[in-house]
């Protein structure tokens, strides 16, 4: 009868296995992500508007895109609100890189406007 004991008091200690850590509250984008995006729409800032002196066809455009990188720092900013919602977050992360794709498919236009 102790070894039965026994063996239901070593059951009862058998470590659990971990938990794994909560997914994060508040998904945001790294660091590198948001470097390339800041990145990417500046480059297309300094080409469109460069290209916008000697074509005033494009100072339409120039003046969007002056636009994006501010669009884009706040959304990053209410993304990094503690008040900000998870929903909220995840749909200005996902603005953020619709803005990143506007800005490299427009550089990448800019070639066939006459910009070198």
């Amino acid at each position: 009868m102790k070894w039965l004991w026994t063996l239901i008091l070593c059951a009862g200690c058998k470590k659990q296995p971990e938990a794994p850590p909560p997914a994060p509250d508040r998904p945001t984008l790294p660091a590198s992500e948001i470097k390339r995006a800041q990145d990417a729409c500046q480059t297309y800032v300094d080409k469109v508007c460069a290209c916008a002196e000697a074509m005033p066809a494009l100072k339409e455009a120039c003046s969007h895109a002056r636009a994006l990188p501010e669009a884009m720092q706040v959304e990053l900013e209410v993304a990094a609100n503690a008040e900000s919602a998870r929903r909220d977050v995840l749909q200005l992360n996902d603005s953020v890189r619709k803005i990143v794709k506007e800005c490299i498919e427009e550089t990448a236009r800019l070639p066939a406007a006459g910009c070198p």
